[in-house]
Formats: C-alpha cells, sequence, structure tokens
C-alpha cells in the first residue's frame, strides 16, 4: 500500500477516539454570518456544542480556501497553498464540515468543491475567518454529546489537527450510540474503519461527515488520482455485512488534488492510505 513519510515518529494509537451520544437534524445556515458562527448556532440551537455536517448547493461571500500543495521544506510531508479570495458569490457544490474546538474558541474544519463566480470550478479547505454565508442554504448535521473535536498539535504530521476527546455533557437530545473518530496517516480508509467496528461490536454503523485526505486516490469506476496531496470530504459512507458476511466501508467522496485536478466516487477498500488525517463520526445502527 503507498505510504508517505511524515515527519515525526508514528503514535502507537493509530485510531483515535471518544464514545459519545448523538442525533442527526438538520438546519439553515443564515445569512450574512459568518460560515463559522452560522454553523456554531446551528449546533447551539439543538444543545450541542459541535459536531459534523454535510451539505450540497450553498453561496458564500467573501470567500477564502486554500488548496493542498508540496511542502517547501522538510518540516510537513504536505502542505497548503497560499490563500485564494475569489470575488463575487461563490457556489458550493458540496462539503463536509466538522465544528470543535482551537484554543478555548469555536472552530472548524471544512472540505468541499465549487464553482468561483467567473465559472471556475475549485475545490480544497474553506477558511473560517474570511468566509461569509451570502444567502440561507440547509445543511445535514450530526451532534455529538459526551465528546467534541478539539485541536491539539501532532508530533508526527507536525500540525495542530482536530482530534476528538471526551467532553461534559451538554445536556442535549440524543438519540444514537456514536463514535468520534480521527485516522491517522499510512492506514486504508476503509480497512481501518472496519477494524474499528470490529474490535467496538459494531455490525452496521453510518457515516456523518468525513473531512480529512488521503495518498492519492483509487476508484472503484477506474478512476485514479496519482497525485498524492489531497482534499477530501466524504459525501456518503456506512458499514456493514458484506456478501462474505465480513464487515464493508462503502465510501463515497469528493476531493481536489494539489494540481487542482478533482474527482468523486467510491474509494476502492485496501487501496486509499490516509496522507495527514480523517476525522468522521461513526452513528452505530447495530
Amino acid at each position: 500500500m503507498r505510504s508517505i513519510k511524515q515527519p515525526g515518529a508514528p503514535v502507537a494509537e493509530r485510531i483515535q477516539w471518544a464514545e459519545a451520544r448523538g442525533r442527526a437534524f438538520s438546519f439553515t445556515l443564515q445569512a450574512g454570518l459568518p460560515l463559522l458562527e452560522a454553523a456554531r448556532r446551528g449546533f447551539a440551537a439543538e444543545g450541542f456544542a459541535g459536531g459534523v455536517l454535510s451539505f450540497g448547493r450553498g453561496a458564500l461571500e467573501p470567500f477564502g480556501y486554500v488548496m493542498p500543495a508540496l511542502s517547501k521544506t522538510s518540516e510537513n510531508a504536505a502542505f497548503y497553498s497560499d490563500t485564494f479570495r475569489p470575488s463575487g458569490v461563490t457556489r458550493t457544490r458540496l462539503g463536509s464540515m466538522t465544528l470543535g474546538m482551537h484554543n478555548g474558541a469555536p472552530f472548524f474544519h471544512c472540505h468541499g468543491l465549487w464553482t468561483e463566480a467567473d465559472g471556475r470550478a475549485g475545490g480544497g479547505h474553506m477558511l473560517p475567518d474570511v468566509t461569509d454565508v451570502a444567502e440561507p442554504f440547509e445543511v445535514e448535521a450530526f451532534g455529538i454529546d459526551g465528546a467534541m473535536f478539539a485541536a491539539e498539535p501532532d508530533r508526527e504530521t507536525n500540525f495542530k489537527l482536530f482530534g476528538p476527546v471526551a467532553a461534559a455533557s451538554t445536556g442535549a437530545r440524543t438519540t444514537s450510540r456514536a463514535f468520534a473518530l480521527r485516522l491517522r496517516p499510512n492506514q486504508d480508509f476503509a480497512g481501518c474503519l472496519e477494524d474499528f467496528c470490529r474490535a467496538q461490536g459494531i455490525a452496521r454503523a453510518r457515516i456523518h461527515g468525513g473531512v480529512g485526505s488521503t495518498i492519492g486516490a483509487r476508484f472503484t469506476h477506474g478512476g485514479v488520482t496519482e497525485p498524492f496531496a489531497t482534499e477530501l470530504a466524504v459525501t456518503g459512507g456506512a458499514i456493514a455485512a458484506g456478501s462474505s458476511g465480513a464487515l464493508e466501508a462503502a465510501l463515497d467522496v469528493a476531493l481536489i488534488d494539489y494540481t487542482g485536478g478533482i474527482a468523486e466516487g467510491r474509494l476502492i477498500r485496501g487501496d486509499n492510505p490516509v496522507l495527514m488525517t480523517m476525522e468522521l463520526v461513526l452513528e452505530v445502527l447495530g
């Protein structure tokens, strides 16, 4: 399997996780607010301090983002581009967001694909401090109670990354058992989730959110992304018994690589290792 040498030594715990309770709901991001504040208010209205969300068509202005890029130093295996701030309203096609905490304040990690006002198709990592909601649009969310995503220094990748930690209950109404997860580098995305579910006695699970990166990508439709640095959003996912009776993860994703190449589809199991991180929530169904 493909692998990328990281600047720091691998951490023994390859899956960082925290058990929680959660609930799926939808809400509308309000126009005129920073995207971060609009998302925070939506979760807070349901009693949650954070969680994950996914969206389709939306409108953002102003808008700022970065793309994956090669690292200019040995301090990171890959890095970010300079910041882009396209003029006019950017129309999203899809996106996935993790809402958590950074330095004691709300923060998000959000990847997506979009079309800029001049018609240019783009994608990457949205920046919370320079992005506002231009028109109201609906999102699908999953709030978690008893755990949260917190940005902490990661010595393996030399980035400050979201990871799940235990948190005090906010008293939000919940309906499901859930796990907040972060997958560490150089392990297959699908295989990692399958192993986790087997270890936890989970027979069926639904994936909510999903933000991270893979080392290129291999798709079931035959498509291949060769450039190794990507920004990826999970667009749908589930884990259940396959035809052989063994657990299988079905992972639909969209990504952009560091050359600007865009790809979408279902990932091949066993051939899509994590580059830097992959964070998501598993809702236990059985």
